[in-house]
């Protein structure tokens, strides 16, 4: 196996929405009202266009080889182009499958746009191909390409209409599900300086998606039965084993 799950936090760019509306000398949070404010007379919704989003958190579980870990990427003040470049690197390093939860309708075109403005290189990633014959037909990039297996997309069949929220899904399993965060409050998180509330709620969102995708492993066949249970026992025994609060309180919560 080798895998990498992810998931990402975001709060408004004020400094492009700064540039885009003319807002020079308001606040970050003034800046951010008017970009709500904005996109709520176009869609009657908070929830900003993906360009418009600033990453503050990657959060990772890696599966490869003996190897099981869960951080995430960089120090609590890194900027966001290293937070960026530690993503892309590590596809470069381990040629991972990328698994996550709505990663190609969120996550992923997120980074596509930090990458972009941050100008971080990530060859491998962006490999179709051209250079190496493997990626023609299994790549990052391709919807329907394995290399990066979005759960939600898959398990729904392709179906908008079929989606599902990772919180019930996981909670549905037996495991932990939304635990005192959810998206919505990252702004407010961020504003009060509550970085580290932030990296953990991260941290346990994509432990229930690395938990969901062991148990499409079984369905499909990848995983037998007795492999699976190892596979969750391996989660068990790490969190355990790392001691950190929020890893207990997820433990706690798995049924």
């Amino acid at each position: 196996m080798n895998v990498l799950v992810f998931d990402i936090e975001t709060v408004p760019d004020v400094a492009s929405g700064r540039r885009l509306h003319g807002l020079d000398g308001l606040s970050d949070q003034d800046v951010a009202n008017v970009m709500f404010h904005k996109r709520r007379q176009e869609t009657g919704s908070d929830f900003l266009r993906l360009h418009l989003q600033r990453i503050v958190a990657i959060s990772v579980v890696l599966r490869n080889s003996d190897t099981l870990r869960v951080w995430s990427l960089g120090e609590p003040d890194a900027p966001e182009a290293e937070l960026v470049q530690r993503f892309f690197d590590g596809i470069d390093r381990f040629t991972p499958t990328l698994v996550s939860w709505n990663g190609g309708g969120f996550d992923l075109p997120v980074l596509n746009y930090r990458a972009l403005l941050h100008g971080v290189q990530a060859p491998r990633y962006w490999e179709s191909g051209e250079d190496d014959q493997s990626f023609r037909w299994n790549n990052y990039l391709s919807r329907f390409h394995s290399r990066h297996t979005d759960l939600m997309d898959v398990i729904a069949g392709y179906q908008p209409r079929a989606n599902a929220p990772l919180d019930e899904v996981a909670t549905m399993l037996g495991f932990p599900g939304k635990m005192g965060m959810s998206g919505d409050k990252v702004w407010d998180a961020y504003q009060a300086g509550d970085i580290e509330g932030i990296r953990n709620y991260c941290e346990t969102d994509v432990l229930n998606t690395f938990l969901v995708y062991l148990r499409f492993e079984l369905i499909r066949g990848r995983l037998t039965p007795t492999e699976y249970e190892t596979e969750c026992s391996r989660v068990r025994e790490y969190l355990e084993k790392e001691g950190k609060p929020h890893f207990s309180e997820f433990l706690g919560n798995w049924k």
